[in-house]
Formats: C-alpha cells, structure tokens, sequence
C-alpha cells in the first residue's frame, strides 16, 4: 500500500521552497538549492518515521511544556507497548502529565527548573499520594525530558538541573507511607473461596500452588503446558519481564495439575479460564435453583437484552480477575449493619464507613504470590523461592518472600 508523501513545493512570492505536512507550512529555504533539498527529505523521514516528528523541522523553537507533552505522549503510546496494547505505564504517564499540564501547562519547557519541579512534586503531595507513586511520577517528568533532549528541543542542562533534585525520603516528607505487601492467610483464602465463581476459584487456588503472577493465570492454555514430565511445565506466551530477553517458566504439581486437568480438554489455543464460561455455569446454577414452573415466568434466556453493552470475553486480565476476588470478598466479610441495607438507604457518612470496611477486608490476587514465595522460601530456600518466582536476581525476591523469624530465634536460643 503506498502512502502520499507531501510534495517539494515552490512559493512563487518569496522563491522559497516549502513542504504542508499536517496543514502547517515549513518554509526550507532557497527553492532548488542543495539546502532547502537536504530539509525537505529530513522533513520527509521524520514524517515517516513513528513518533512526533515535525516539531523537530523546526528546532529553532523553543516548545512549551503543553508541546513536550504531546509530542512525548505520542512517543510512549509506540514505545510502551506489548502485544500490541498500551501498558500500564502509558496510563501512569497520563496521569502525571496532566497534573504537570495543569500547573506550567504554558511555561517554556527550557525554563522548567528545580523550584518548578519541587511545587509540583508538592501539589502531589497535597493530593495525599503516597511516597512512592510521587517518585516514580517525578521520574517519568525526568524521562520525558531526556525524551525532549534526544530529540534537540531542548538543551542538556535542562535535564541536568531537574536530576539535582532528590527523591522523598522515608519519614522525611510528609507524603504518606503505603504498607508493604503481606501474605495471604490460607484461612482469609478458604474462607473466600466459596462466595467466588467457580472458575474464578479454580484460578486462585492455581495461582497460591504456583506463585505465579496474576497476569500468567489469566493467559494459561493448553499448548503453553508442557505435560510431557511428572511435574508440567507452564511457558506462558507473554510475561512482565520478556523485554528484558528473561524466560519465564512456571512449574505445575499434582495439586495444581488436578485443577488445570478440568480445562485442558479445548481447542490447545484457547484459554484455559474464561468469562464466558463462569458466567455460563452461574446462569446454569440458577436454573437449577429455580422455584417457579418452567411453565410460569420467563423462560431461560427470555429477559436478558438483545444488545448488551458489555458481554462476558473468552478471557481474564488483571483488573477483572482482581474485581471478580473483591466481590467476593464483600460477600465473605460483609459488614455487620450496613451491608444488609440497600444503596439507596445509606447515608454519605455511611458509604463512606463501608468502602473504608471493604477496603480493610478485600485482599488482591498478587498477595498470594507472596504467600507462595514465603513458603518455598521458608522450606527450600531463597534460590528455590528465586526460581519459581521467576526473578533474575535474589534481591528482588525478598521483596516477595517474607523471611522466616522463626529462624532467628532458633539461632539466639543456641548461641545467645
């Protein structure tokens, strides 16, 4: 398929050469001389190439900070992609953009200097952000910079200056601290597992045998598992650090096999846990829950809408699989008064007082990851807990697994 390129224009009225790209005029210079020729093919490239280009034609102009944006924006929707989706750091990159935006939207992005920088890390701060998602979000203003000075709009020592400003501190600011991740109780899961979909259930018990990720659970299917030993193998088809070139291996034992064994026999490239099969066995459940005749009422099928906006996919991801496990939540760990009222009944302070219980009482999927780390950790070691995890290297795995005290007061018993 050929794409229209701009043509090598000449403007008659000032005898200069000129290109329209996107409605805008660059002037090139001298029409047919060897100059104006070379910008008009950089021009050309540019255009072609991904990303924002055309601010860079005109490298004279210094852009405000609402064009870096753009342009850098633009950038991350081609860079931070995998399988052809937007990660999630595109998403945090928006969000810390447009509190930039807000505060020097129109400021020259050469005069953003550390005083800038530091209000609105503050502004931050006044949101009631916690620590660490203001210094990641400091870093990605730093990244879009380097970004602006690789492309020559913006001088080095921009960047520079924006370094000399350090990150917060534990306890020496007043953004607030998030607790670490704990480990889940097996009692918190047990007492769970019941009030979730059957399939959904069948995915946590497989992620706490497993410690994979929550990403890895949602994406298993049956050509990824290698059957072929006593202990299978699960290579999944895409994993948080394959850009790194790291393969990601994850080892199934009978526990877990007799759970997967109920969803191997499809079609090798379909997924294993799918929406649309938990919602076709609870639509099963209650017909057979029904009281009313069959003869009475409405019929299976009769009363659900002709065009959906939202239908049940062939496959989890994350936030859904980590939705599905706090609806069950809520049902395992009602609060004592208020979850017996309807919605419409409760007063703001009282809605209040039950997402703060829900808050306190829901736990996420990649909690029992924890809880798996620890305990390999505590019965084979950390290099056994670093490879099921499947870290490259030990340090991040004692992020995951919880050391055991245990030990240390063993050790104190005998020697101290």
């Amino acid at each position: 398929m050929s794409v229209h390129l701009p043509k090598y224009r000449h403007h008659k009225g000032s005898g200069q050469a000129l290109v329209v790209i996107k409605d805008r005029r660059i002037y090139l210079g001298k029409y047919d001389s060897p100059e104006s020729k070379e910008k008009y093919h950089r021009c050309i490239t540019q255009l072609i190439a991904p990303g924002p280009t055309v601010e860079a034609c005109q490298p004279d102009k210094s852009p405000t900070i609402n064009a870096l944006i753009l342009g850098y924006h633009r950038y991350a929707q081609t860079y931070y992609v995998k399988n052809g989706k937007p990660t999630d750091e595109v998403y945090g990159i928006r969000a810390t953009l447009r509190r930039l935006r807000q505060l020097y939207g129109k400021t020259l992005a050469k005069n953003f200097g550390p005083k800038a920088f530091k209000l609105v890390r503050e502004a931050m701060i006044q949101e009631g952000l916690s620590r660490q998602y203001i210094n990641d979000s400091m870093a990605r203003i730093r990244r879009m910079y380097k970004w602006g000075i690789a492309e020559e709009l913006l001088p080095a020592s921009v960047l520079h200056s924006l370094e000399s400003v350090p990150g917060l501190r534990r306890g020496r600011s007043q953004a607030i601290e998030t607790c670490p991740v704990q480990p889940l109780p097996d009692d918190t899961l047990n007492a769970t597992l019941p009030c979730m979909p059957p399939v959904v259930a069948d995915m946590a018990q497989f992620q706490r045998l497993t410690g994979c990720r929550p990403a890895e659970v949602c994406i298993v299917r049956p050509c990824d598992i290698d059957r072929s030993r006593d202990v299978w193998q699960y290579i999944p088809q895409s994993h948080k650090t394959e850009h790194h070139g790291h393969q990601r291996t994850i080892f199934i034992g009978p526990q877990a096999q007799e759970i997967l064994l109920h969803y191997l026999a499809r079609d090798s490239e379909m997924y294993c846990f799918r929406p649309c099969d938990s919602e076709e066995k609870r639509r099963a459940a209650a017909h057979a829950a029904r009281i009313t005749p069959l003869s009475c009422g409405n019929g299976p099928g009769d009363n659900r809408k002709k065009n959906p906006k939202r239908t049940a996919g062939d496959k989890y991801n994350s936030d859904s699989y980590r939705r599905a496990i706090h609806r069950a939540c809520d049902q395992a760990f009602p609060h004592p008064e208020l979850s017996k009222l309807k919605a419409s009944e409760l007063s703001n302070q009282q809605k209040e007082e039950l997402l703060r219980w829900q808050s306190e009482h829901r736990w996420s999927p990649n909690r029992m990851r924890h809880t798996a780390a620890t305990e390999v950790r505590r019965e084979f070691g950390l290099e056994a807990a670093q490879v099921m995890l499947g870290h490259s290297q030990a340090n991040i795995t004692q992020v995951y697994a919880e050391r055991d005290l245990a030990k240390g007061f063993e050790v104190a018993r005998r020697i101290g």
